[in-house]
């Protein structure tokens, strides 16, 4: 059902109606802007750059293949966006978990909830900081987006195996960076 409302917003955008890709922004405004932050841990940079991603998204919306989702073609987009930004500013792509201490606090019923899962969640937050790029994009469009492993390798440009192998690989060092961790 939702989809199918998306495919009818990127129709009437391609019949000539601009306005209705303000449902498609609504809708993934919050999920572009976190990759953002994630990516350059700066809120006003992050705000730009997902106004960049959906200028970009716009203007490429013809190639926007039917029967696709279209969530994992903008996080494609936007994460150009950001590879881009990055190379621009000779910066080496380091990639944040925006806000671990807030989802965190999502999930927890009681006070020692909420501090054992921002311990947890600072946890993973360090785990994923020292991770490649490579592998911290594919863990993150897996466990917090939830795309298919097809979805993962058509946003990387990279095959179904690579995109389960970055995974696997992503997995394997957060599990090693974790056992080190709890050897000390």
């Amino acid at each position: 059902m939702e989809e199918s409302r998306e495919a009818e917003a990127i129709r009437d955008v391609l019949r000539g109606n601009p306005r209705a890709f303000e449902m498609l922004v609504r809708k993934y405004e919050r999920p572009v802007y976190n990759l953002m932050l994630r990516t350059v841990g700066n809120e006003g940079h992050a705000a730009d750059l997902a106004q960049e991603a959906f200028l970009r998204a716009y203007e490429k919306l013809g190639t926007f293949r039917n029967g696709k989702r279209f969530f994992p073609w903008l996080y494609a987009i936007s994460l150009n966006v950001c590879r881009d930004w990055l190379r621009r500013q000779g910066r080496d792509p380091h990639v944040y978990v925006e806000d671990a201490n807030r989802l965190a606090e999502a999930g927890a019923a009681s006070q020692q909830d909420t501090l054992q899962s921002r311990l947890d969640g600072r946890r993973m937050f360090d785990a994923m900081t020292k991770l490649p790029l490579a592998y911290r994009e594919a863990l993150v469009m897996r466990f917090r987006e939830e795309f298919s492993m097809r979805e993962i390798a058509q946003a990387l440009d990279i095959s179904v195996s690579g995109a389960k192998m970055r995974v696997s690989r992503g997995l394997d060092m957060l599990r090693k960076q974790f056992t080190e961790a709890s050897d000390d």
